[in-house]
């Protein structure tokens, strides 16, 4: 029957049945007109973002669903590795990713929406402990790294042979190759390495000072509404303001070492 039809006969329907029809036409109408849900990219890097861990994201991805809550946006949180998702955000369009350092290579293909926390990054060995680059240059003839992360592209900005750098999978895949011996260093964020290290073993490591920091973003693709956009920096920074990510660092951080 045309929906002219339909109208025309209404009156033929009896006072119940007549209400049950206008809350079909009106739940069909409420239902299209829900927002999609938005596409997040999590790397799977624990503490700061993971997707396969229960209800529990990582700092970087719990606030970026709870803004997203704030912000009346539902999330759909993809899992890639890390140079797929990169690339998937700057083709696409209203994409977002977590957690994505700021960095001067980076900074003209995405939309940084807000920055969550900030991260140094450092050298880890089994055996030898180094003050620099130029020092990490000399002492180590392997360095295992997370493939496609800002701490890859800083060793290749300070000069590192490609023979010196393993570029590897994001997560504990460089710890593991460290702690057999595969590699002689590896080169990462400090609360990350930690995090990772504690889960796989109980020997100490040595750590250099923190030789490169960058902030970690909630960031989107190039292409992004601009309302999303402010609606969720907005929501970051009222997480800030009333502790929440303050008390979200604290959680997944607690019981490792100050630096």
């Amino acid at each position: 029957m045309s929906r002219t039809g339909f109208f025309a006969n209404a009156g033929q329907l009896s006072p119940k049945l007549w209400v049950g029809v206008l809350m079909l036409l009106f739940a069909a109408g409420t239902s299209a007109a829900v927002t999609p849900a938005i596409d997040l990219y999590v790397a799977e890097a624990p503490p700061l973002s993971m997707v396969s861990q229960g209800e529990r994201h990582g700092i970087v991805g719990d606030v970026a669903i709870k803004a997203a809550a704030l912000a009346g946006y539902e999330l759909q949180l993809i899992s890639l590795p890390w140079l797929r998702a990169q690339h998937d955000v700057r083709a696409g369009s209203d994409r977002l990713i977590v957690p994505l350092s700021r960095t001067p290579e980076r900074e003209n293909n995405y939309a940084w929406i807000a920055p969550v926390m900030t991260m140094d990054r450092a050298f880890f060995s089994l055996n030898q402990r180094v003050e620099s680059f130029a020092e990490a240059k000399k002492a180590y003839g392997l360095i295992a790294v997370g493939m496609g992360s800002a701490q890859e592209q800083k060793l290749r900005d300070e000069g590192f042979r490609d023979d010196q750098i393993y570029p590897l999978k994001i997560g504990d895949n460089p710890a593991q190759m460290l702690l057999r011996g595969r590699v002689d260093a590896w080169f990462n964020g400090v609360p990350e390495s930690q995090y990772i290290w504690r889960q796989l073993s109980n020997r100490p490591l040595k750590m250099s000072p923190p030789l490169m920091r960058a902030d970690l973003y909630l960031a989107c693709s190039k292409v992004c509404n601009q309302a999303m956009i402010d609606a969720l920096s907005g929501a970051v920074e009222d997480l800030r303001r009333d502790g929440t990510i303050s008390l979200i660092i604290m959680d997944y951080l607690k019981g490792l070492p100050l630096r």
